[in-house]
Parts: structure tokens; sequence; C-alpha cells
């Protein structure tokens, strides 16, 4: 009797796994689980391609409804974000409201025009390591945020860019 009750308890535990990832509920599960997401703000533009839009979610999953749309160069505003999602606000066109876009849908560009280029720090501090200069006007690679920094990718390089090094417009080199 103890046998079976151990297959059938362990097969309703298959069956029900199973059926939380083909639904997309394990998804849902481990979002609720994780921690909540680091708060930020700072400025990205949408960069998908001319005959797209990027989709907004009502949570950071592809699984999550979609809620409306932002069009391709718009400005949003970040203000928060978790692995591979951005949650946004104040689009400059299109969507009006809040939600979760693809963090990896989102461009940023270096500021510095005139000069020699902006400083990428090892930590949220102007006071860290300088690890790199960027040349001023670059597409660099967003990553995260965290308050007013933007973690972003420069050659392979990952550091820290300060607001003021920062261009969230896709149409405007924000000299």
């Amino acid at each position: 009797m103890k046998n079976q009750a151990l297959k059938l308890a362990t097969g309703l535990a298959l069956i029900c796994t199973s059926v939380a990832i083909n639904t997309g509920i394990a998804n849902q599960m481990v979002l609720a689980k994780s921690k909540n997401p680091e708060k930020c703000n700072i400025y990205a533009y949408v960069n998908v391609s001319a005959s797209q839009a990027l989709n907004v979610r009502s949570g950071a999953s592809s699984n999550n409804k979609v809620l409306g749309q932002v069009p391709v160069n718009d400005t949003v505003q970040v203000v928060g974000f978790l692995p591979n999602w951005a949650k946004i606000t104040n689009a400059s066109g299109g969507f009006k409201g809040t939600g979760w876009v693809s963090l990896a849908k989102l461009g940023l560009s270096t500021r510095g025009y005139g000069t020699k280029g902006v400083k990428l720090y090892a930590k949220t501090n102007q006071k860290s390591q300088v690890i790199v200069r960027v040349p001023p006007n670059t597409n660099v690679k967003l990553l995260g945020c965290q308050g007013g920094w933007a973690l972003v990718e420069y050659k392979a390089i990952k550091g820290w860019l300060v607001r003021e090094d920062q261009c969230g417009a896709a149409l405007t080199s924000c000299s």
C-alpha cells in the first residue's frame, strides 16, 4: 500500500510540474519569488527595427499580457529592472502608463560631444576605478541600472555610466 501511494504522489508531482512549465506558470512563480526590481531613473530609447514596435507587458515575462507598444526610437524612462527586463514609464510616444519591456530592446549612447569621451566606472561611484573611456556619441549595450547609473557594455567591457554621460534619445546626440 505504501509503495502505491508513493507512486501516485510521484506521478501527481510530475504532472503538476509539467503543467506549470508548459503553461508558463513556472516563470511567474519564479518571478514572484525573485527580489524586488532594482530601482533606477534613467532614459533609454527603443531599439527595434523600423517596421516593429516594442511590446509593453504587465510583468517581467514574455508570458505576461501585452498592455501596448512603443514605436522605434521613442524615449522611455526606465524606473526599475530585473535581469533581462526593464520597468518603463513616460514613453515619449505610443504607450502611456507603466509596464515591462525586454531590456535587450532598449538602447543608450554616450554624451561627451567635444571631449575625449566619457568614463565607465567599476562601481556606482565617481571615486571608483575608471575602467575605460568610451568615445562620445557611441552606442553601448544597456545591461541594467541603479539609481541614475546605467550598467553598460562597450567592446565586451562592463561598467557604470553616470547619468550626465548618458544619452537616452535615438535621434539626437544629447550634446
